[in-house]
C-alpha cells in the first residue's frame, strides 16, 4: 500500500542516521516499513497506536504489540505492510487464525496454548472456593485466564471464555447435580455465556493503558449481569465469595464483595502483564508484580469498625433429618419439625443443667417445620411446647400457606407465651425450587418441575425483627449471596444477622461450605456476626472479623448456644451501597466504548489511503 505522506523508497531508521531499522520498543528487531514506520507518518499515526503497541503501566505493549508469552505460548512479531500492518495489529487477529502481526495466523500450538491457559485458569479459580478453599489459587487463575484471551478477536475470545468457564463452574456448582445432570449441565452452559460476553468485551480493551484495570472493571460488571438475570439472577461463584478469610477479605468492608472481585482481578491482571507486555528495560516488568503484591497488602488498612463491647447468648438448633438428596424427609411423617423440636428441648435440658449458659434467644433452621403451624393443630403446639420448654423467644423457620394456591418461607418469631408474632418472608427465592419460571411450559415438559407443589412468593420488606434483647436481621439461604438484601436489613438495624438455611438436600456437596463462606465475607462487608442454623449443616457463628468461631458437622443433630457481639456501627460499604460497583462498570462500560472508538477511527484512516 502507498501511504500519502510516507518517507523514500530507502528510509532511514529515525533517530540514528544509519540506514539502518531501529530494534521496536518491545525489544524485536523492526522493518523500515513496519509498525514503526507506520508510527511515524500522520496518516498511519492512529492505527499504529493500536496496533504496534503502547506505552502501558511501565513500558510499550498492547493487543498487538505483546503477545501472550509465555503463558499462552504466542510470539511476538512486527507488522509488515506499513498502515496494513498497523491495522492488523489494531484488530488483534487475523481474518481466521487469532492475533496477528501484518495478518500472520496464530498456529495450531499457539491456540492450544491459550486453551490450556484457559482451562488451567479455570480449574485454578474452582481451587480457591470451598470446600479446598485455597484462596491464593484465584489471581494466578485469572492471570492465566488473561493470557488465554490477550491478544485476540473478539469472537474467538468469547469462545475461550465460555472454556474457561465451563472448566471453573462445571465442579464450584457440581451440588446442583442433586436435583440432576441436566440441570446442572444447564445451569453451566448458561452461566458460562456470561463469560464468553465478557472475554468479547475485554479483547479490544487490551490495547489500552492501565488495561488490568478495565479488565478488572469488567469482570465486575460479568458479575453484576449474572446476578441479575435470568430469573432473578445467580451470584453464586463470585470471586469474591472464594476470599471469606484472605489477604483480599478487608476490602469488603470499603466496597462489598464487588470491590474484593475487582481486587482478585487486578491482581491477577497485574500478574498476567508482568509476563504479556515486554517493556524496554527489563526492569520495569518488576513493576507490575510489585502492584500485584500491592493490591491485597494495601486491603489490610481498610478502616475497620471496633468492638462496642455489647453481647447476646444466641442459641443455634440443628436437628437434621433422615433423608437424602431430593427425598429429605424420608417416610416418617412431620419428621423435621419433630427432630427440631426435640433439639430444642436438648438445648433446654442441658441449660438447666449447666452445661451450656442460658442463651437471650434461640435459632432454627428455615424449614425447621415441614407443616403450617398456622393451620395445623399439632404442629402450632409442637413448637410451643419446646419453646416455652426452652424460655425464649425463638426464630422458627416455617413454610406457610399464602392463600389457596401459594406459599412463603417465612422467618416467624414465636414468643415462649404469646406464641407466633412478627416475620419476614424470603424475597429471593429459588426457581425450580421455591417457585416455577414459565410454569405452564416447565410443568408440561419436566415431571421434577411438579415437587416444588405450592408456588412462594417473595416478601418485600427486609428481615429487621425484635427477638429478645435485640433486633436480628433475618435472610434466609439462597439470599445472603445477594448484596441489595443483606445491606438493606442491615441499614435497617439488623444486628446480629442470622441466616435460616436448608441445605439437606446438598448434603456434604460443596454448597454448605460455598455458604458459609460468603456469611464470613459478609461479616467483614457489614460489621456484624452472622449466625447460621441450618437443617443438615453447617450451622456456625461467624465473629464480626469473619472468622468461625463455632460450627457442626453436617447430617448431625446438635445445638448449642454462643456468646455473640452486637455492633451498630456501619461500614463504608453499607453507607455507600452499590456506589463502587456502579462506578467500576462504568469504567468498564467506557474502557470499552474507548476501544471501540480507537478501532473506528482506524478504520477511517487506513479507509482514506
Amino acid at each position: 500500500m502507498q501511504e500519502k505522506t510516507g518517507p523514500p523508497a530507502t528510509p532511514a531508521s529515525p533517530g540514528d542516521g544509519s540506514g539502518r531499522p531501529m530494534p521496536s520498543p518491545d525489544g524485536g528487531p523492526a522493518s523500515p516499513d513496519g509498525a514503526e514506520h507506520a508510527r511515524t507518518t500522520p496518516d498511519a499515526d492512529g492505527a499504529a497506536a493500536l496496533g504496534a503497541g503502547e506505552r502501558e503501566l511501565s513500558g510499550e505493549g498492547g493487543a498487538g504489540g505483546a503477545s501472550a508469552g509465555s503463558v499462552t505460548g504466542v510470539a511476538d512479531a512486527a507488522p509488515a505492510g506499513g498502515v496494513e500492518g498497523a491495522r492488523k495489529g489494531a484488530s488483534g487477529a487475523g481474518d481466521r487464525g487469532g492475533p496477528s502481526r501484518g495478518g500472520r495466523s496464530e498456529s495450531r500450538w499457539v491456540l492450544a496454548g491459550r486453551v490450556v491457559a484457559a482451562a488451567v485458569g479455570g480449574m485454578l479459580l474452582y481451587l480457591a472456593f470451598p470446600p479446598l478453599g485455597w484462596w491464593l489459587c484465584a489471581p494466578p487463575g485469572l492471570a492465566l485466564i488473561v493470557g488465554s484471551l490477550y491478544g485476540t478477536r473478539p469472537r474467538r475470545a468469547a469462545w475461550i471464555g465460555y472454556l474457561g468457564a465451563v472448566v471453573f463452574l462445571t465442579p464450584t456448582l457440581a451440588w446442583v447435580r442433586t436435583i440432576g445432570v441436566d440441570v446442572w449441565i444447564m445451569l453451566v452452559a448458561v452461566e458460562s455465556l456470561f463469560y464468553a460476553a465478557m472475554a468479547a468485551a475485554v479483547a479490544p480493551v487490551f490495547r489500552l493503558r492501565l488495561w488490568p484495570v478495565w479488565f478488572g472493571a469488567l469482570w465486575v460488571a460479568m458479575e453484576w449481569a449474572r446476578g441479575l438475570v435470568p430469573i432473578g439472577g445467580f451470584p453464586w461463584a463470585r470471586v469474591a465469595f472464594s476470599q471469606g478469610e484472605s489477604l483480599f477479605t478487608p476490602y469488603a468492608a470499603l466496597g462489598g464483595a464487588p470491590l474484593v472481585s475487582f481486587a482478585v482481578a487486578v491482581c491477577g491482571a497485574l500478574l498476567a502483564h508482568a509476563v504479556l507486555v515486554r517493556p524496554g528495560r527489563g526492569l520495569l516488568r518488576a513493576v507490575p508484580v510489585a502492584l500485584a503484591v500491592a493490591v491485597p497488602v494495601v486491603g489490610l488498612v481498610v478502616p475497620r469498625p471496633q468492638d462496642e463491647g455489647r453481647t447476646v447468648n444466641v442459641g443455634i438448633v440443628q436437628g437434621s433429618v433422615p433423608g437424602r438428596g431430593m427425598y429429605i424427609f424420608g417416610d416418617e411423617p412431620a419428621v423435621v419439625l419433630k427432630n427440631h423440636s426435640e433439639e430444642t428441648k436438648r438445648l433446654a435440658r442441658r441449660v438447666r443443667a449447666g452445661e451450656l449458659p442460658a442463651p437471650d434467644l434461640v435459632v432454627l433452621p428455615e424449614n425447621s417445620t415441614d407443616i403450617d403451624p398456622y393451620t395445623d393443630a399439632f404442629a402450632y403446639g409442637t413448637i410451643h411446647d419446646s419453646v416455652r420448654d426452652i424460655g425464649v423467644p425463638t426464630l422458627v423457620g416455617a413454610v406457610v400457606a399464602i392463600g389457596d394456591d401459594s406459599r412463603a418461607t417465612r422467618s416467624l418469631v414465636w414468643d415462649p407465651v404469646t406464641g407466633p408474632g412478627a416475620h419476614y418472608d424470603k424475597q429471593n427465592l429459588v426457581p425450580f425450587g421455591e417457585y416455577t419460571p414459565f410454569k405452564e411450559i416447565v410443568l408440561a415438559l419436566y415431571e421434577r418441575a411438579n415437587l416444588v407443589g405450592r408456588q412462594s412468593v417473595p416478601g418485600t420488606e427486609p428481615g429487621d425483627l425484635k427477638l429478645g434483647p435485640v433486633t436480628i436481621g433475618a435472610v434466609n439461604c439462597y439470599e445472603v449471596a445477594y448484596d441489595g438484601t443483606v445491606r438493606e436489613t442491615v441499614r435497617a438495624g439488623g444486628t446480629p444477622m442470622v441466616v435460616q438455611t436448608n441445605n439437606a438436600s446438598y448434603a456434604l456437596s460443596n454448597l454448605p461450605s460455598q455458604q458459609l463462606a460468603m456469611s464470613k465475607l459478609r461479616a467483614v462487608e457489614h460489621n456484624r456476626a452472622f449466625v447460621t442454623a441450618a437443617t443438615t449443616g453447617i450451622s456456625a457463628f461467624v465473629t464480626p472479623d469473619g472468622k468461625v468461631s463455632w460450627q457442626t458437622g453436617e447430617l448431625v443433630a446438635d445445638s448449642t448456644v454462643v456468646t455473640v457481639p452486637v455492633r451498630t456501627e456501619q461500614t463504608i460499604a453499607t453507607r455507600v451501597g452499590a456506589a463502587p460497583e456502579w462506578a467500576l462498570m462504568m469504567l468498564g462500560a467506557a474502557a470499552t466504548v474507548v476501544a471501540a472508538w480507537r478501532r473506528r477511527r482506524a478504520d477511517r484512516m487506513i479507509g482514506d489511503d
